[in-house]
């Protein structure tokens, strides 16, 4: 056996690394991080493309290239060329013929001019009236028979694309062979509906009729969509001529097909791709703008194009609810843009199945959400970006040496007491009962005794409570993007940094609730008014109360004053301006807070004469700070806010 090497020019290499998914993550969490939810973000991704060592296009890019394409076609010439180009053959015929008949003095010569004269003015009526005409001059018969192939050339071109190329030779038997394609191809549509086809009938079609469908389609249905596809733009040809045109053209395939002995074969073709493609757009006009006159055939191309580009430009968008890249038609990519434009559709989506199957995205209830795995890696991305415009040195930790009960290891270990929670230390629990002597029959038998724990540094917990404006007024100002980030971000600390603390997201709005983790990357501001400070402070005091032996630390991220509370029955009371109840209310909370040692640090983004009584109230009653961030600098305040109280503490 011999081999030989070379490029590889079938698609894609199949050896190149695959599209880094991290990467493609890592762009959504720009949109999300800039206040999108998963599926926007999804969508922002996919429409970019995807840079890298190969890089992708994406849908926008795509769009475009499609809609270039669009303009090109528009552009390229009219649609009435074969009309145009039947009326020169049949003017030519008439002249050559009379310039034959004018040196004859004889009355048929004058016959037969008054009866050239008398021919009607459309060019379907007057090539009709010439059918069984004997013409004196040899020239403007074969003239006439040009004409006649013309038409019959684009007509059947017209509806099998390549039919000019199998008719270019004018012997007969070339036409009795359309004649028995058309019909042993109806023939096979009727058993099709019949449920009696097979795909050994359509491959002995092929084999027959091949090289007039130079699509070379698989399958019947694959023939039935060419086939369909262009008899529709047939019909959006004749849609798109003026009536009197139209009519004419009209008449031109009639006749034409008759004289071929295709009527009743083409009529037949019709009416079954009608029936299986009936979504196709069959009589809808379009409009070309270009100056040069085209064949029924190049037309009819044309607009059979320019529908697929239509129906593809509609995909690429996918502005529509529930759309997916599987709505993108591969078969429209690859006739539109070609092999490379496939190839970079495939990319975009393997990196959307990817996200999912690598465990980034998954779709609840037809909604696309990020799973815990992703927003762990937004919220080091969200840390990261605050941690960047920190001052070097001013990070710093709270450990303390002392042996306590949480901790790094610190390699000694003591006797187990009641009620320890530090890790037992196996090797020294074992040697413990071997020293002394509880060995029975190959075992080793344990006792209280014997048991010791190993020891760990120190370190404090802390009940962390993070409560974010939800309200439309975050949305309004542009400041919902930074308090999600933040949002992110303190996540991230926590659980990396921290991970012995316990830290609580409360939303509010109207109402207030606890955040899941990994609804925060999806989390969106709510369209409805209300502050609802009052119910995100008993939430923040339950999660308080559950951890007694924790250091409190409570921040509230705002841009209004509370202008709604909970009322006895569980329902949200909002006004505006707030009520006395509604700041006495919230204020009670803040006292409650107090009295649990808990110190209340308020961020406010936004520079209101209201808000600001209100916050200096709260650090009057708690003791509290208070910080007036830029929206772009809040994950910093917020941060560095927390860190310094940790290491305070």
């Amino acid at each position: 056996m011999s081999y030989r090497y070379g490029e590889y020019r079938d698609g894609p290499d199949p050896l190149a690394p695959p599209y880094d998914v991290r990467s493609a993550l890592d762009q959504m969490g720009d949109s999300v991080l800039s206040g999108s939810n998963p599926a926007h973000a999804l969508r922002d991704l996919l429409r970019q493309g995807l840079p890298g060592a190969r890089d992708r296009r994406g849908l926008d890019d795509l769009l475009r290239e499609v809609r270039r394409r669009r303009r090109e076609l528009r552009e390229r010439g009219r649609l009435d060329g074969t009309l145009e180009r039947a009326r020169a053959l049949l003017d030519r015929a008439l002249e050559q013929e009379r310039a034959a008949l004018f040196p004859d003095p004889s009355d048929e010569a004058r016959l037969r001019e008054a009866e050239l004269d008398g021919l009607p003015e459309d060019t379907a009526s007057a090539i009709r009236e010439l059918t069984d005409y004997r013409w004196r001059s040899q020239e403007a018969r074969r003239t006439f028979e040009e004409l006649r192939d013309l038409l019959r050339r684009e007509v059947l071109d017209s509806q099998f694309r390549g039919m000019r190329q199998a008719l270019a030779d004018p012997d007969p038997e070339a036409m009795e062979r359309v004649r028995r394609m058309m019909s042993d191809l109806n023939d096979m549509l009727d058993r099709d509906s019949r449920g009696e086809h097979t795909q050994a009938d359509f491959n002995d079609f092929m084999s027959k009729y091949g090289d007039m469908f130079p699509e070379a389609p698989r399958n019947l249905e694959e023939l039935v969509d060419i086939l369909a596809r262009r008899a529709a733009a047939t019909q959006r040809l004749l849609a798109s001529l003026t009536p009197s045109q139209r009519e004419e053209l009209a008449d031109l395939m009639s006749q034409t097909l008759e004289q071929a002995g295709l009527d009743e074969e083409m009529r037949r073709l019709g009416e079954a791709l009608h029936n299986r493609r009936p979504d196709l757009a069959w009589n809808t006009p379009e409009r070309l703008t270009g100056e040069d006159p085209m064949g029924m055939g190049d037309a009819v191309t044309a607009l059979d194009e320019l529908a697929d580009l239509t129906q593809l430009e509609a995909a690429l968008r996918q502005d529509y609810p529930g759309a997916r890249l599987d709505d993108i038609d591969e078969a429209a990519i690859r006739r539109a843009l070609g092999r490379s434009a496939v190839d970079d559709l495939e990319a975009l989506r393997q990196v959307e199945r990817e996200l999912e199957q690598q465990g980034y995205l998954r779709r609840k209830r037809g909604k696309l959400e990020l799973t815990p795995k992703a927003v762990r890696r937004l919220g080091e991305t969200a840390l990261r970006r605050v941690f960047a415009s920190l001052d070097a040195g001013r990070h710093g930790d709270h450990d303390q040496t002392d042996a306590g009960s949480a901790g790094e290891l610190t390699g000694s270990s003591r006797p187990w007491r009641f009620g320890d929670e530090q890790p037992i230390d196996v090797v020294r629990t074992v040697v413990n009962a071997v020293r002394r002597g509880g060995r029975g029959g190959g075992a080793v038998a344990l006792s209280v005794d014997d048991f010791e724990v190993a020891e760990t540094e120190r370190r404090t917990a802390a009940a962390v409570c993070l409560l974010v404006d939800l309200s439309y007024s975050m949305a309004l100002r542009g400041t919902w993007a930074a308090a999600k980030q933040t949002a992110l971000a303190l996540q991230a600390l926590v659980g990396s940094k921290f991970p012995q603390d316990s830290v609580q997201i409360i939303g509010f709005s109207n109402y207030a609730r606890v955040l899941a983790p990994d609804e925060l990357a999806g989390l969106e501001w709510d369209m409805v008014q209300g502050t609802n400070l009052h119910h995100a402070l008993l939430i923040a005091g339950r999660h308080l109360d559950r951890h007694p032996d924790f250091e409190p630390v409570v921040l509230v991220v705002t841009d209004g004053e509370p202008t709604a509370h909970l009322r006895r029955n569980g329902s949200a009371a909002f006004e505006w301006p707030p009520t006395s109840e509604t700041l006495e209310l919230t204020l009670a909370e803040v006292d409650k807070m107090t009295r649990r040692r808990a110190t209340l640090n308020v961020f406010m983004l936004a520079d209101d004469e209201r808000l600001r009584d209100f916050v200096n109230e709260v650090a009057r009653r708690n003791g509290g700070r208070v910080f007036s961030s830029s929206a772009d600098r809040l994950g910093e305040y917020v941060v560095s806010d927390f860190l310094r109280t940790r290491r305070a503490r």
